[in-house]
Protein backbone atom coordinates (compact mmCIF):
# COMPACT_ATOMS: atom_id res chain seq x y z
CA UNK A 1 0.00 0.00 0.00
CA UNK A 2 3.02 2.13 0.11
CA UNK A 3 4.06 1.74 -3.22
CA UNK A 4 3.48 4.88 -5.22
CA UNK A 5 2.27 7.86 -4.36
CA UNK A 6 -1.47 7.27 -5.26
CA UNK A 7 -1.99 5.64 -1.89
CA UNK A 8 -0.03 7.99 -0.11
CA UNK A 9 -2.84 9.10 1.68
CA UNK A 10 -3.56 5.47 3.26
CA UNK A 11 0.20 5.37 4.58
CA UNK A 12 1.92 2.26 4.76
CA UNK A 13 1.02 0.84 7.93
CA UNK A 14 -2.29 -0.07 8.95
CA UNK A 15 -3.59 1.19 12.48
CA UNK A 16 -7.23 0.83 11.30
CA UNK A 17 -8.73 -0.94 9.17
CA UNK A 18 -10.45 0.27 5.61
CA UNK A 19 -13.85 -1.33 6.09
CA UNK A 20 -16.86 -2.04 9.01
CA UNK A 21 -16.32 -4.71 11.56
CA UNK A 22 -17.75 -7.47 10.34
CA UNK A 23 -19.14 -10.72 12.03
CA UNK A 24 -16.87 -13.53 10.07
CA UNK A 25 -19.10 -16.24 11.35
CA UNK A 26 -21.97 -14.94 9.62
CA UNK A 27 -20.40 -14.69 5.95
CA UNK A 28 -21.24 -17.30 3.53
CA UNK A 29 -24.70 -19.14 2.94
CA UNK A 30 -25.03 -20.28 6.38
CA UNK A 31 -23.93 -19.36 10.08
CA UNK A 32 -21.38 -21.33 11.32
CA UNK A 33 -21.23 -23.29 14.88
CA UNK A 34 -19.64 -25.45 17.20
CA UNK A 35 -15.39 -25.24 17.09
CA UNK A 36 -14.79 -22.93 15.36
CA UNK A 37 -10.85 -21.54 13.70
CA UNK A 38 -10.69 -18.40 11.98
CA UNK A 39 -7.36 -16.76 10.17
CA UNK A 40 -7.10 -13.09 10.10
CA UNK A 41 -4.46 -11.68 7.92
CA UNK A 42 -3.49 -7.90 8.41
CA UNK A 43 -6.90 -6.95 10.09
CA UNK A 44 -5.17 -3.81 11.53
CA UNK A 45 -7.64 -3.59 14.63
CA UNK A 46 -9.33 -5.97 16.50
CA UNK A 47 -12.65 -4.93 15.10
CA UNK A 48 -13.17 -8.58 13.55
CA UNK A 49 -12.79 -10.18 16.76
CA UNK A 50 -14.99 -8.03 18.81
CA UNK A 51 -18.05 -8.06 16.12
CA UNK A 52 -17.31 -12.01 15.82
CA UNK A 53 -17.42 -13.11 19.60
CA UNK A 54 -20.41 -10.69 19.73
CA UNK A 55 -21.87 -13.14 17.48
CA UNK A 56 -21.42 -16.07 19.56
CA UNK A 57 -23.37 -18.71 20.66
CA UNK A 58 -22.62 -19.89 24.39
CA UNK A 59 -22.00 -23.41 22.94
CA UNK A 60 -19.41 -22.34 20.67
CA UNK A 61 -15.84 -22.08 21.27
CA UNK A 62 -13.66 -19.63 18.71
CA UNK A 63 -9.94 -19.33 18.10
CA UNK A 64 -8.84 -16.88 16.09
CA UNK A 65 -4.94 -16.54 14.83
CA UNK A 66 -4.04 -13.46 14.06
CA UNK A 67 -1.07 -12.39 11.43
CA UNK A 68 -0.22 -8.67 11.04
CA UNK A 69 1.99 -6.64 8.45
CA UNK A 70 4.78 -6.03 10.85
CA UNK A 71 5.16 -6.15 14.89
CA UNK A 72 4.29 -2.96 15.52
CA UNK A 73 0.85 -3.29 14.56
CA UNK A 74 1.30 -6.57 16.91
CA UNK A 75 1.70 -4.30 19.69
CA UNK A 76 -1.25 -1.95 19.12
CA UNK A 77 -3.18 -4.92 18.72
CA UNK A 78 -2.40 -6.25 21.99
CA UNK A 79 -2.42 -2.66 23.56
CA UNK A 80 -6.70 -2.62 21.95
CA UNK A 81 -7.54 -6.17 23.33
CA UNK A 82 -5.85 -5.58 26.50
CA UNK A 83 -8.27 -2.02 27.00
CA UNK A 84 -11.50 -3.90 26.15
CA UNK A 85 -10.32 -6.72 28.25
CA UNK A 86 -9.99 -4.46 31.45
CA UNK A 87 -12.49 -5.48 34.21
CA UNK A 88 -15.10 -2.94 35.07
CA UNK A 89 -13.47 -2.83 38.74
CA UNK A 90 -10.60 -0.97 36.95
CA UNK A 91 -12.55 1.03 34.18
CA UNK A 92 -16.42 1.46 33.87
CA UNK A 93 -17.89 0.98 30.64
CA UNK A 94 -18.67 4.52 29.75
CA UNK A 95 -14.88 5.15 30.41
CA UNK A 96 -13.62 2.02 28.64
CA UNK A 97 -15.22 2.91 25.52
CA UNK A 98 -13.68 6.52 25.68
CA UNK A 99 -10.36 5.90 26.10
CA UNK A 100 -10.50 3.08 23.69
CA UNK A 101 -11.99 5.49 20.98
CA UNK A 102 -9.15 7.75 21.91
CA UNK A 103 -6.13 5.21 21.80
CA UNK A 104 -7.60 4.17 18.97
CA UNK A 105 -8.19 6.68 16.45
CA UNK A 106 -6.20 10.12 18.24
CA UNK A 107 -2.82 11.49 17.10
CA UNK A 108 -3.31 13.31 20.38
CA UNK A 109 -5.00 12.10 23.88
CA UNK A 110 -5.96 13.28 27.21
CA UNK A 111 -2.88 12.88 30.12
CA UNK A 112 -5.50 10.42 31.35
CA UNK A 113 -5.58 8.33 28.68
CA UNK A 114 -2.23 8.22 28.39
CA UNK A 115 -1.55 7.04 32.42
CA UNK A 116 -4.08 4.38 31.08
CA UNK A 117 -1.82 3.52 27.78
CA UNK A 118 1.60 3.79 29.88
CA UNK A 119 0.49 1.19 32.70
CA UNK A 120 -1.39 -1.02 30.40
CA UNK A 121 2.28 -1.15 27.90
CA UNK A 122 3.90 -1.91 31.23
CA UNK A 123 1.51 -4.92 31.85
CA UNK A 124 1.90 -6.59 28.29
CA UNK A 125 5.66 -5.92 28.64
CA UNK A 126 6.39 -8.06 31.66
CA UNK A 127 3.61 -10.51 29.77
CA UNK A 128 5.51 -10.83 26.94
CA UNK A 129 9.20 -11.52 28.42
CA UNK A 130 7.82 -13.66 31.30
CA UNK A 131 5.77 -15.62 29.10
CA UNK A 132 7.45 -19.05 27.56
CA UNK A 133 5.43 -22.11 26.36
CA UNK A 134 2.22 -20.99 28.69
CA UNK A 135 0.13 -17.63 28.27
CA UNK A 136 -1.17 -15.91 31.33
CA UNK A 137 -4.43 -14.57 29.17
CA UNK A 138 -6.23 -17.29 26.16
CA UNK A 139 -7.05 -13.99 24.76
CA UNK A 140 -3.70 -12.62 24.35
CA UNK A 141 -1.24 -15.74 23.59
CA UNK A 142 1.92 -14.74 22.34
CA UNK A 143 3.58 -17.76 23.06
CA UNK A 144 3.53 -18.86 19.02
CA UNK A 145 5.62 -15.56 18.68
CA UNK A 146 9.71 -16.27 18.21
CA UNK A 147 12.09 -14.76 21.19
CA UNK A 148 12.52 -11.62 18.64
CA UNK A 149 9.47 -10.91 17.97
CA UNK A 150 8.77 -10.57 21.67
CA UNK A 151 12.07 -8.96 22.17
CA UNK A 152 10.88 -6.48 19.69
CA UNK A 153 7.07 -6.13 21.18
CA UNK A 154 9.00 -5.42 24.76
CA UNK A 155 11.42 -2.57 22.91
CA UNK A 156 8.02 -1.27 21.42
CA UNK A 157 6.00 -0.79 24.93
CA UNK A 158 9.22 0.42 26.88
CA UNK A 159 8.78 3.57 23.94
CA UNK A 160 5.29 3.74 24.72
CA UNK A 161 6.42 4.00 28.93
CA UNK A 162 9.64 5.83 27.93
CA UNK A 163 8.81 7.56 24.63
CA UNK A 164 12.28 9.27 23.02
CA UNK A 165 12.11 12.56 22.93
CA UNK A 166 10.89 13.80 19.07
CA UNK A 167 8.97 16.27 17.23
CA UNK A 168 5.02 16.88 18.71
CA UNK A 169 2.75 14.69 17.01
CA UNK A 170 1.00 17.76 15.58
CA UNK A 171 4.44 18.64 13.57
CA UNK A 172 4.47 14.92 12.15
CA UNK A 173 1.08 14.74 11.32
CA UNK A 174 0.71 18.41 9.55
CA UNK A 175 3.72 16.90 7.70
CA UNK A 176 2.23 14.42 6.05
CA UNK A 177 -0.47 16.44 5.38
CA UNK A 178 1.62 18.81 3.24
CA UNK A 179 3.61 15.47 1.88
CA UNK A 180 0.09 14.11 0.49
CA UNK A 181 -2.00 17.28 -0.42
CA UNK A 182 1.39 19.49 -2.12
CA UNK A 183 0.11 22.59 -4.14
CA UNK A 184 -3.18 21.94 -2.81
CA UNK A 185 -1.95 22.14 0.71
CA UNK A 186 -3.08 25.84 0.73
CA UNK A 187 -6.65 25.35 -0.19
CA UNK A 188 -6.61 21.95 1.89
CA UNK A 189 -9.98 22.90 3.47
CA UNK A 190 -11.12 22.50 0.06
CA UNK A 191 -9.84 19.20 -0.43
CA UNK A 192 -11.03 17.67 2.65
CA UNK A 193 -14.55 18.78 1.94
CA UNK A 194 -14.45 17.46 -1.38
CA UNK A 195 -12.98 13.85 0.11
CA UNK A 196 -16.31 13.80 2.50
CA UNK A 197 -19.09 14.94 0.55
CA UNK A 198 -17.80 13.43 -3.50
CA UNK A 199 -16.03 10.21 -1.88
CA UNK A 200 -17.27 9.30 1.29
CA UNK A 201 -21.11 10.38 1.66
CA UNK A 202 -21.34 9.05 -2.05
CA UNK A 203 -20.19 5.81 -0.75
CA UNK A 204 -22.44 5.69 2.27
CA UNK A 205 -20.78 6.92 4.61
CA UNK A 206 -23.01 9.86 5.58
CA UNK A 207 -23.15 9.85 9.16
CA UNK A 208 -19.20 11.14 9.14
CA UNK A 209 -19.70 14.29 10.12
CA UNK A 210 -18.29 17.34 8.46
CA UNK A 211 -16.88 19.36 11.46
CA UNK A 212 -15.08 15.87 12.98
CA UNK A 213 -13.85 14.63 9.57
CA UNK A 214 -12.37 18.18 8.92
CA UNK A 215 -10.55 18.24 12.48
CA UNK A 216 -9.79 14.54 12.21
CA UNK A 217 -7.69 15.70 8.77
CA UNK A 218 -6.36 18.90 10.08
CA UNK A 219 -5.17 17.26 13.67
CA UNK A 220 -5.44 13.62 14.39
CA UNK A 221 -7.98 13.62 16.79
CA UNK A 222 -10.76 11.98 15.73
CA UNK A 223 -13.18 11.41 18.62
CA UNK A 224 -13.32 13.85 21.15
CA UNK A 225 -15.94 12.73 24.23
CA UNK A 226 -14.51 14.65 27.37
CA UNK A 227 -14.06 18.33 27.92
CA UNK A 228 -10.04 18.03 28.29
CA UNK A 229 -7.13 18.99 26.20
CA UNK A 230 -5.86 16.44 23.75
CA UNK A 231 -2.73 17.40 23.60
CA UNK A 232 -0.61 14.45 24.63
CA UNK A 233 1.41 11.92 22.05
CA UNK A 234 -0.66 8.82 21.16
CA UNK A 235 2.57 7.37 20.81
CA UNK A 236 1.51 3.85 20.03
CA UNK A 237 0.83 5.54 16.23
CA UNK A 238 3.89 6.25 15.99
CA UNK A 239 6.53 4.21 13.66
CA UNK A 240 9.60 3.61 11.95
CA UNK A 241 9.90 3.47 8.25
CA UNK A 242 12.56 3.07 5.86
CA UNK A 243 13.79 5.27 3.36
CA UNK A 244 16.40 4.87 0.62
CA UNK A 245 18.30 7.80 0.80
CA UNK A 246 21.55 7.29 -1.51
CA UNK A 247 21.85 3.25 -1.02
CA UNK A 248 21.47 3.93 2.85
CA UNK A 249 18.33 2.66 3.87
CA UNK A 250 17.50 4.85 6.79
CA UNK A 251 14.86 4.79 9.26
CA UNK A 252 12.64 7.36 10.28
CA UNK A 253 9.79 7.38 13.03
CA UNK A 254 6.91 9.42 12.38
CA UNK A 255 3.22 8.90 11.87
CA UNK A 256 3.11 6.61 9.16
CA UNK A 257 -0.60 5.58 8.86
CA UNK A 258 -4.19 6.65 7.13
CA UNK A 259 -4.74 10.23 6.71
CA UNK A 260 -7.90 10.27 4.40
CA UNK A 261 -10.34 7.53 5.08
CA UNK A 262 -10.32 7.94 9.07
CA UNK A 263 -10.75 6.10 11.72
CA UNK A 264 -14.47 6.25 11.65
CA UNK A 265 -14.80 3.58 9.02
CA UNK A 266 -13.91 0.52 11.44
CA UNK A 267 -17.18 1.12 14.06
CA UNK A 268 -18.75 4.55 12.98
CA UNK A 269 -20.78 4.00 9.52
CA UNK A 270 -22.85 0.57 10.07
CA UNK A 271 -24.63 -0.05 13.29
CA UNK A 272 -27.78 -2.65 14.20
CA UNK A 273 -29.41 0.36 16.38
CA UNK A 274 -31.48 1.73 13.24
CA UNK A 275 -32.34 4.98 15.24
CA UNK A 276 -28.63 6.25 15.47
CA UNK A 277 -29.00 6.11 11.10
CA UNK A 278 -31.93 8.28 10.92
CA UNK A 279 -31.89 11.59 8.95
CA UNK A 280 -33.66 15.14 8.89
CA UNK A 281 -33.97 17.50 6.54
CA UNK A 282 -31.25 14.99 4.42
CA UNK A 283 -28.59 15.63 7.16
CA UNK A 284 -28.04 12.37 9.83
CA UNK A 285 -29.15 14.05 13.15
CA UNK A 286 -26.30 11.38 14.57
CA UNK A 287 -22.31 11.69 13.60
CA UNK A 288 -19.89 8.92 13.29
CA UNK A 289 -18.56 9.48 16.69
CA UNK A 290 -21.85 8.70 18.42
CA UNK A 291 -22.23 5.18 16.09
CA UNK A 292 -19.07 4.51 17.34
CA UNK A 293 -19.51 4.95 20.83
CA UNK A 294 -22.95 3.12 20.84
CA UNK A 295 -21.28 0.07 18.83
CA UNK A 296 -18.35 -0.19 20.70
CA UNK A 297 -19.74 -0.01 24.05
CA UNK A 298 -22.54 -3.24 23.07
CA UNK A 299 -19.42 -4.93 21.93
CA UNK A 300 -17.61 -4.69 25.66
CA UNK A 301 -20.84 -5.98 27.04
CA UNK A 302 -20.61 -9.03 24.98
CA UNK A 303 -16.96 -9.34 26.15
CA UNK A 304 -18.36 -9.56 29.83
CA UNK A 305 -21.76 -11.01 29.08
CA UNK A 306 -18.79 -13.94 27.71
CA UNK A 307 -16.86 -13.56 30.42
CA UNK A 308 -19.40 -15.68 33.19
CA UNK A 309 -22.62 -13.47 33.47
CA UNK A 310 -25.26 -15.88 34.50
CA UNK A 311 -27.96 -17.40 32.14
CA UNK A 312 -31.11 -15.02 33.09
CA UNK A 313 -28.63 -11.44 32.60
CA UNK A 314 -28.24 -13.03 29.51
CA UNK A 315 -31.93 -13.28 28.25
CA UNK A 316 -32.23 -9.84 29.97
CA UNK A 317 -29.83 -8.70 27.10
CA UNK A 318 -31.54 -10.99 23.92
CA UNK A 319 -34.56 -9.40 25.27
CA UNK A 320 -32.59 -5.86 24.61
CA UNK A 321 -31.52 -6.47 21.22
CA UNK A 322 -34.91 -7.66 19.97
CA UNK A 323 -36.69 -4.41 21.75
CA UNK A 324 -35.42 -1.20 19.79
CA UNK A 325 -36.20 1.20 22.96
CA UNK A 326 -33.71 -1.25 24.94
CA UNK A 327 -30.93 0.56 23.23
CA UNK A 328 -31.24 3.89 24.89
CA UNK A 329 -31.04 2.34 28.10
CA UNK A 330 -27.66 2.18 30.14
CA UNK A 331 -26.91 -1.19 30.97
CA UNK A 332 -26.69 -1.89 34.45
CA UNK A 333 -23.66 -3.15 36.18
CA UNK A 334 -23.04 -6.87 35.90
CA UNK A 335 -21.67 -8.70 39.34
CA UNK A 336 -18.15 -8.75 39.55
CA UNK A 337 -18.36 -12.15 41.41
CA UNK A 338 -19.48 -13.75 38.58
CA UNK A 339 -16.82 -12.79 36.05
CA UNK A 340 -13.59 -14.76 35.31
CA UNK A 341 -10.20 -13.72 35.36
CA UNK A 342 -6.89 -14.37 34.09
CA UNK A 343 -3.84 -14.23 35.35
CA UNK A 344 -2.75 -10.77 34.53
CA UNK A 345 -6.18 -9.43 36.24
CA UNK A 346 -8.09 -9.26 32.32
CA UNK A 347 -11.28 -10.34 31.79
CA UNK A 348 -11.27 -14.47 30.61
CA UNK A 349 -13.80 -14.94 27.88
CA UNK A 350 -15.43 -18.26 27.85
CA UNK A 351 -14.39 -20.20 24.83
CA UNK A 352 -12.18 -17.57 23.51
CA UNK A 353 -8.65 -17.81 22.20
CA UNK A 354 -6.87 -15.32 20.22
CA UNK A 355 -3.08 -16.38 19.09
CA UNK A 356 -0.75 -14.13 17.69
CA UNK A 357 1.68 -15.58 14.87
CA UNK A 358 5.45 -14.43 13.53
CA UNK A 359 4.34 -12.01 10.88
CA UNK A 360 5.94 -14.43 7.93
CA UNK A 361 3.64 -17.21 9.08
CA UNK A 362 1.47 -17.57 5.87
CA UNK A 363 3.83 -19.32 3.96
CA UNK A 364 4.83 -21.46 6.46
CA UNK A 365 1.31 -22.84 7.93
CA UNK A 366 0.66 -25.30 4.90
CA UNK A 367 4.49 -27.11 6.58
CA UNK A 368 2.83 -27.56 9.80
CA UNK A 369 -0.01 -30.21 10.44
CA UNK A 370 -1.59 -28.45 13.63
CA UNK A 371 -2.88 -26.05 10.73
CA UNK A 372 -4.26 -29.00 8.10
CA UNK A 373 -7.55 -27.85 6.75
CA UNK A 374 -8.05 -25.89 10.53
CA UNK A 375 -9.40 -22.84 9.13
CA UNK A 376 -13.34 -22.18 8.69
CA UNK A 377 -13.00 -18.69 7.73
CA UNK A 378 -9.86 -16.98 6.31
CA UNK A 379 -10.57 -12.91 6.62
CA UNK A 380 -7.57 -10.71 4.53
CA UNK A 381 -7.21 -7.10 3.60
CA UNK A 382 -6.65 -5.44 1.35
CA UNK A 383 -2.93 -5.08 1.29
CA UNK A 384 -2.27 -8.57 1.89
CA UNK A 385 -4.19 -10.06 -0.63
CA UNK A 386 -0.80 -10.60 -2.52
CA UNK A 387 0.01 -13.19 -0.61
CA UNK A 388 -2.59 -15.23 -0.71
CA UNK A 389 -2.06 -18.66 -3.05
CA UNK A 390 -2.74 -22.31 -3.76
CA UNK A 391 -1.11 -23.49 -0.70
CA UNK A 392 -4.17 -21.79 1.45
CA UNK A 393 -6.10 -24.60 0.26
CA UNK A 394 -4.13 -26.54 2.60
CA UNK A 395 -4.77 -25.46 6.11
CA UNK A 396 -8.69 -24.00 5.13
CA UNK A 397 -11.74 -26.66 6.17
CA UNK A 398 -13.79 -28.34 3.41
CA UNK A 399 -16.37 -25.75 3.97
CA UNK A 400 -14.14 -23.27 4.45
CA UNK A 401 -14.76 -19.31 3.72
CA UNK A 402 -12.73 -16.33 2.62
CA UNK A 403 -13.55 -13.16 3.10
CA UNK A 404 -11.24 -10.14 1.40
CA UNK A 405 -11.27 -6.76 1.70
CA UNK A 406 -11.86 -4.26 -1.42
CA UNK A 407 -10.57 -0.94 -1.79
CA UNK A 408 -13.56 0.72 -1.96
CA UNK A 409 -12.83 3.35 1.03
CA UNK A 410 -9.13 4.08 0.10
CA UNK A 411 -10.13 7.53 -1.11
CA UNK A 412 -6.53 8.28 -3.23
CA UNK A 413 -7.87 5.50 -5.85
CA UNK A 414 -10.11 6.22 -8.89
CA UNK A 415 -13.24 4.08 -9.24
CA UNK A 416 -11.24 2.73 -12.31
CA UNK A 417 -8.45 1.13 -9.94
CA UNK A 418 -10.90 0.64 -7.31
CA UNK A 419 -13.06 -2.01 -10.02
CA UNK A 420 -8.97 -3.05 -10.98
CA UNK A 421 -8.40 -3.95 -7.64
CA UNK A 422 -11.44 -6.21 -7.18
CA UNK A 423 -11.42 -7.76 -10.76
CA UNK A 424 -7.38 -8.42 -9.16
CA UNK A 425 -8.60 -10.37 -6.00
CA UNK A 426 -11.07 -12.24 -8.47
CA UNK A 427 -8.20 -13.66 -10.24
CA UNK A 428 -6.31 -14.39 -6.87
CA UNK A 429 -8.95 -16.31 -5.31
CA UNK A 430 -9.57 -18.02 -8.48
CA UNK A 431 -5.82 -19.35 -8.57
CA UNK A 432 -6.09 -20.12 -5.06
CA UNK A 433 -8.96 -22.67 -5.15
CA UNK A 434 -11.71 -20.57 -4.53
CA UNK A 435 -14.81 -19.25 -6.18
CA UNK A 436 -16.83 -16.28 -5.42
CA UNK A 437 -19.44 -16.85 -3.06
CA UNK A 438 -21.13 -13.06 -3.19
CA UNK A 439 -25.14 -13.36 -2.81
CA UNK A 440 -25.35 -9.48 -2.85
CA UNK A 441 -22.90 -7.82 -4.52
CA UNK A 442 -20.88 -6.13 -1.86
CA UNK A 443 -18.31 -3.07 -2.82
CA UNK A 444 -16.16 -3.54 0.50
CA UNK A 445 -15.85 -7.22 0.73
CA UNK A 446 -15.54 -10.03 -1.43
CA UNK A 447 -16.48 -13.28 -0.25
CA UNK A 448 -15.34 -16.86 -1.23
CA UNK A 449 -16.23 -20.77 -1.16
CA UNK A 450 -13.39 -23.94 -1.91
CA UNK A 451 -14.15 -25.20 -5.07
CA UNK A 452 -14.94 -28.70 -5.09
CA UNK A 453 -12.44 -30.96 -5.99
Amino acid sequence: MCAGRTVEGAGCITWWGFSPALDLLSVGSRRQHGKLNILLLGSGDPRHIFKTIAGLKDTDTLHVWVVEHSMEIVARQLLLLSLALSPQHSMGLQEKTEVFLEVFGNSEIRSQSECILKQTASQLSLTVTDTLNTSTNPCLDTTMLRFKDRDELDRIFKQWIHPPSSQSMSKLWDSRVRHHLGTRYDSKLGCFDWDLSMKLHQKGCGAINKQQYVRWRETGVAFEMREGLYQTTNHSLLSTRIFNNRGDRLGIRGYWGDIVSSPYLSFGIETDNKALLQTQNGQHTKTAQDISCHNVQELFQALVCRSGIPSFQQGSQEGQEQDPSANHRPSSPQPEANQRFTDNGLLCLDGVNVTFLPVDSLSKLPKKQRFSHLFNTVYCSASLVHQLGPSLRQVTAPDAVLVVELAEYLLDLSKEQIKGFAEKVDDIAREAGFESANAGKSDVYSTYTLQKE
